[in-house]
């Protein structure tokens, strides 16, 4: 039935995460507890190009030694082969996106606003949600302001997210489609950005297991390589030099990366409380130090 069809699309959005969004308790205010970040990254490509991230991520995998790994998961991978993952990506047709929350003043919040709405979703699934609302405002605000350049006209974008146990995306999708209303109607609680309703359809989002998509397997460079560059608790080997890797491809407005291809929350910005290492990546993409 033709009311059951999406629209055509034109742009095709990978969406994947790095850390996780638990909130009830947080590292390193707790010894154990959720990671102290959560990431997003976010790979844009026009839709004539899907086919094309399979080749990319073979030819990656490839001459990063790796000619018999199937799937690409880039925290697995050795340090000494990450720069080739990321230089390989630099040169592609993309735009990438990365959204960076600290999570420390957010441990133990709740959200009344939507408890008195009988909102189902759980603290850490509204916080993934708005945290992905914040990636997504400036996705649509480039596929909008693209499509109008060259071709006159809004052009849907399509949406897939990394499949990870624990987040509901039927939830999500609806989450996204009363933002789109709140958007019409100019009722969004946060008025600064809004998700582009002219680019979005319900219809066009998906939900994908990792290994499935080779587009998320590069949406999960952008996610791993700016995890890394700010997360300094064990685990993780702390290392800015991949996320700086992916600047040429890094997406800007007016010519700035701040708040726009690369994002940070919360704010102000002081109020994470930043290390002098986990301020560097930031600095290197337009903020200003002095407002940590």
């Amino acid at each position: 039935m033709p009311h059951y069809t999406p629209p055509p699309h034109y742009y095709t959005a990978y969406i994947d995460e790095a850390g996780d969004p638990g909130i009830s308790r947080v590292r390193p205010l707790d010894k154990v507890g959720g990671t102290e970040w959560l990431v997003i990254g976010g790979v844009l490509i026009e839709a004539t190009r899907e086919p094309e991230p399979a080749n990319w991520v073979r030819s990656m995998l490839d001459d990063a030694g790796l000619q018999h790994t199937p799937v690409l998961h880039f925290r697995e991978l050795a340090d000494w082969r990450k720069p080739t993952i990321c230089q390989h990506l630099a040169r592609r047709p993309v735009v990438l996106f990365a959204m960076l929350s600290n999570k420390k003043n957010m441990r133990g919040h709740t959200n009344p606003r939507a408890a008195a709405k009988g909102n189902p979703l759980t603290p850490r699934q509204w916080f993934y949600n708005y945290c992905l609302r914040l990636i997504l405002e400036r996705i649509t605000d480039f596929c909008l302001s693209h499509s109008l350049k060259h071709y006159g006209a809004p052009r849907h974008v399509k949406v897939i997210f990394s499949e990870r146990g624990g987040h509901s995306y039927s939830h999500n999708a609806a989450y996204h489609e009363l933002l789109k209303v709140q958007s019409r109607a100019g009722t969004t609680v946060l008025q600064k950005r809004t998700i582009k309703s002219e680019v979005v359809d319900r219809r066009l989002l998906e939900a994908v297991p990792h290994e499935m998509d080779p587009g998320l397997q590069l949406a999960d460079i952008v996610a791993s390589s700016f995890y890394q560059a700010i997360d300094i608790l064990p685990p993780t080997h702390w290392n800015p030099d991949n996320a700086k890797l992916l600047k040429p491809r890094i997406a800007t407005e007016a010519g700035f990366y701040r708040d726009y291809g690369v994002i940070f929350q919360p704010t102000p910005y002081s109020v994470a409380k930043l290390k002098p290492k986990q301020k560097l990546i930031f600095e290197f993409y337009d903020f200003d130090g002095r407002d940590f």
